[in-house]
């Protein structure tokens, strides 16, 4: 057997990790000297200690990867499966960051040039729609929801027309845990099934309606337009606004071509 630092020479895993899993009941030497307390580890040890740095680099914790040693093969696997979603996930978030920071770059090539937008003062009649709301991870998330619903009508042969657009419930910006509703105008009433459900939509008698081109990071920009807007016609937020899909990435290749409309009830 291996004193600790030898050990740890073998198996390429620091003194201090060693010592660590040690006390946490993760990872125990084979013996403890009595009178002289060092630790010592069998070579064939080496596979077991591998198996918890994959397990740390999957991003289990000490709590975790101390159940998983104890698991059947079924919880395992269950576990693996959590920490696999949780890298889907994050690689959906990085992707959204990694957009983020492109566009900001691209914004300072630009030079600042600020954007051209049009308030456009409409009323938006009541319609017959089918609904999904839910609740979203955050806001560029909102496509989940779209591919989700456009599944069901699919599935249903329902028939709609190309109108359809988002509504946010929160009563504020949400970082996270967006509450949200994508819904698409049918041709004629269908039945409420589960969490899709029919319904009328209310009529808005006044709403501020802006018009964005290219893609969608260019939203953001057309609300701080739209709130200068508010402020300077002393108009106010009169209900919930909507976000209008008009063309995507479903029936657009170039994100420069995309074309989004964000409705504003006002008074």
């Amino acid at each position: 057997m291996f004193k600790i630092g030898d050990f740890s020479r073998l198996s390429r895993v620091s003194v201090r990790m060693l010592r660590y899993y040690d006390e946490n009941d993760i990872f125990k030497p084979d013996k403890v000297d009595k009178f002289t307390g060092y630790r010592y580890y069998s070579a064939n040890r080496i596979f077991e200690l591998n198996t918890i740095i994959k397990l740390r680099d999957y991003g289990m914790n000490v709590l975790e990867i101390g159940r998983y040693l104890k698991s059947d093969r079924e919880e395992q696997k269950q576990m693996l499966a959590v920490k696999q979603k949780e890298a889907a996930d994050n690689i959906i978030a990085e992707k959204a960051r990694y957009e983020a920071i492109s566009f900001a770059i691209e914004y300072i090539e630009k030079e600042h040039k600020e954007m051209e937008f049009t308030v456009n003062i409409k009323s938006l009649p009541s319609i017959q729609a089918i609904t999904l709301r839910d609740t979203i991870p955050a806001y560029n998330m909102e496509g989940m929801l779209w591919e989700k619903l456009g599944k069901h009508i699919g599935r249903n042969q329902i028939a709609v027309t190309e109108y359809c657009y988002a509504t946010y419930y929160d009563t504020e910006h949400k970082d996270e845990d967006v509450d949200v509703e994508v819904l698409m105008e049918v041709i004629n009433p269908v039945k409420s099934d589960g969490e899709f459900v029919f319904k009328e939509t209310e009529k808005i008698e006044k709403a501020a309606c802006v018009m964005i081109p290219g893609k969608y990071e260019n939203i953001t920009k057309a609300f701080e337009f739209l709130g200068k807007w508010l402020e300077e016609t002393g108009s106010e937020i009169a209900g919930r606004m909507r976000q209008v899909p008009i063309k995507g990435p479903w029936n657009e290749e170039d994100p420069e071509k995309y074309l989004t409309e964000i409705q504003c009830p006002i008074k």
